[in-house]
């Protein structure tokens, strides 16, 4: 049952996937890869910016402490985040399930999962199936048919994982001020290391690391969040009391 409805979370995520790793297999094909070798690469990492980084790079022959550096800097972001979200599981995700929940970490998965009281294993490989495939599938599909595709179809796809980012992010904001804050404090550190003359050569993936880091504090300053015991006193509300019972499945 959790499964299935960490599956049904999954759609959303999994239909950004797959337009955007679309755009992926195009620029892997041009860069030399297979259609087969660009589907090997989402198979086996299942990071966006890290992979466009990494193919780039992997044209150069030799660039090796580059390539660890650039992919160190993007996908650092992904450490924190398990972080955070191992304070969500229950007592049964533990071991090797914490490896695997490091490997399809990323950052829309996080964001759905972070919105539970409580992660249960079966409710996050759930989540996590779909994206993972659609993640796959769209690279073959870019690899194999991108070609054929005008450039304003393309264009029209690299948008859909900003509408999905929009989708995750303005419901809770909307219901919870706390989130709002740390959303709008995020953004605008983002906005400063993008315009700013200096901050915008600081390189994405640490850029996104700091500006989640700041929002967090200051919104853990400003608006801390009531103790557990707290909530539980006064009572929970009907979606906590399904989640509990989820999380006994």
């Amino acid at each position: 049952m959790n499964y299935k409805y960490g599956l049904r979370a999954g759609i959303p995520i999994a239909l950004g996937y797959l337009s955007v790793s679309f755009t992926f297999g195009i620029i892997a094909v041009k860069y030399g890869l297979s259609a087969w070798q660009a589907a090997l690469v989402s198979l086996t990492t299942v990071t966006s910016a890290g992979q466009f980084a990494g193919i780039q790079l992997m044209s150069t022959p030799g660039l090796y402490l580059d390539m660890l550096i650039s992919q160190l800097t993007i996908n650092v972001r992904y450490s924190f985040m398990s972080i955070s979200l191992s304070q969500k599981l229950d007592e049964r995700f533990r071991g090797i399930w914490k490896w695997l929940l490091g490997f399809f970490i990323t950052d829309e998965i996080f964001a759905v999962a972070m919105t539970r009281r409580v992660v249960t294993r079966a409710f996050f490989f759930g989540l996590s199936t779909l994206p993972w495939i659609g993640w796959t599938l769209g690279t073959v599909l870019g690899a194999s048919l991108g070609e054929v595709l005008p450039i304003s179809v393309m264009s029209a796809l690299g948008l859909a994982i900003y509408g999905m980012f929009v989708a995750i992010v303005v419901p809770p904001a909307k219901e919870n001020r706390s989130v709002l804050l740390a959303v709008g404090i995020a953004a605008a550190i983002s906005i400063l290391f993008t315009y700013t003359p200096i901050l915008k050569n600081v390189s994405s993936g640490i850029a996104v690391s700091i500006a989640a880091i700041l929002a967090a504090v200051v919104a853990a300053i400003l608006r801390p969040l009531p103790d557990e015991e707290d909530s539980v006193s006064e009572g929970s509300s009907p979606s906590e009391d399904t989640e509990r019972k989820e999380a006994a499945k």
